[in-house]
């Protein structure tokens, strides 16, 4: 398995257009771009730090998941993101060494990457996220 960098560290927000100003305003970094998922009650905002990201995530409904998550305290940092060259090899390695998996298979993500995310009972209590961007594609 090649990993080619930390695509982006997901953190769950509460409100993204409120968190806009913190990494906007304060830090200086210039949104990237917003989604909104057509498969889950959620949108995610990209702020792109030389090659990596950090992605915002936040609920749009008060039953989504990211929002359950700040109403019970746990919003912040959620998961780091790897980029890999082929998530299906680094999927087979991984489980061929006894990571679990969270996701089986690759699904469709942001961008339209490939991607997977790993137990974090096999990964040190950390929700990593492997990622295979689009072919022609930087992020």
């Amino acid at each position: 398995m090649k990993i080619k960098r930390i695509e982006h560290v997901g953190v769950v927000v509460r409100d993204i257009e409120k968190s806009r100003r913190l990494w906007e305003d304060c830090f200086g970094i210039p949104l990237g771009g917003v989604e909104e998922s057509k498969v889950r009650p959620q949108r995610l905002a990209l702020f792109p730090i030389g090659e990596s990201m950090i992605e915002l995530l936040a609920g749009t409904t008060p039953d989504s998941k990211f929002a359950q998550m700040c109403a019970e305290g746990k919003d912040g940092i959620n998961h780091i993101c790897f980029e890999v060259e082929n998530i299906d090899e680094a999927l087979a390695e991984l489980k061929a060494k006894g990571i679990p998996l969270i996701d089986q298979v690759p699904r469709i993500g942001h961008a339209g990457c490939r991607i997977a995310f790993l137990d974090p009972a096999g990964t040190e209590n950390c929700l990593i996220e492997l990622a295979e961007l689009p072919k022609g594609t930087d992020h």
